[in-house]
């Protein structure tokens, strides 16, 4: 991981954001820099390359129609309930909803964490059913005769 700290107008920059936004977000507790925050007059803020990385999410999001109140909501929520940093997650934007891909669930965060679907990984059932039958060993005599014997024909 990146080991450098950017100043506020670098991490604007980088981001594609104005500074002006990058203070409001800074002072309203939206996104705090990680490395060093303003204290006092003259101070400097420092931001992290993670900090970057939550603050081009929220951007994305904004650049999707994601009002700021549910971007907030949003990042609250994933900040409690996701293992992993922010900018990893797998997010759904539907109109005025954002759905969290939390493992095997979809999870509506703008609704406060109500579940919404459940996810069926379809991506192992090939290799399930191949290995289950190399585990039978299933290789009949007759083409025509399955192992127990049964006629079997073609669906």
């Amino acid at each position: 991981m990146n080991n450098e700290t950017y100043s506020g107008h670098s991490a604007a920059e980088i981001v594609g954001i104005t500074y002006r936004q990058l203070d409001y977000w800074a002072s309203t507790n939206l996104i705090r820099p990680s490395a060093a925050d303003a204290s006092g007059s003259g101070s400097r803020r420092r931001y992290t390359y993670k900090d970057l990385l939550e603050l081009k999410v929220i951007k994305k999001m904004l650049d999707a129609g994601i009002k700021l109140p549910k971007i907030r909501d949003v990042f609250a929520y994933m900040r409690d309930h996701v293992g992993t940093e922010i900018a990893s997650a797998h997010i759904v934007i539907d109109g005025n909803s954002v759905i969290l891909c939390d493992g095997d669930n979809l999870v509506d965060v703008v609704r406060h964490g109500q579940g919404v679907l459940n996810v069926l990984p379809l991506s192992g059932v090939k290799d399930e059913v191949d290995r289950q039958i190399v585990s039978l060993d299933f290789s009949p005599k007759n083409p025509e005769t399955d192992r127990d014997g049964d006629s079997r024909r073609a669906v």
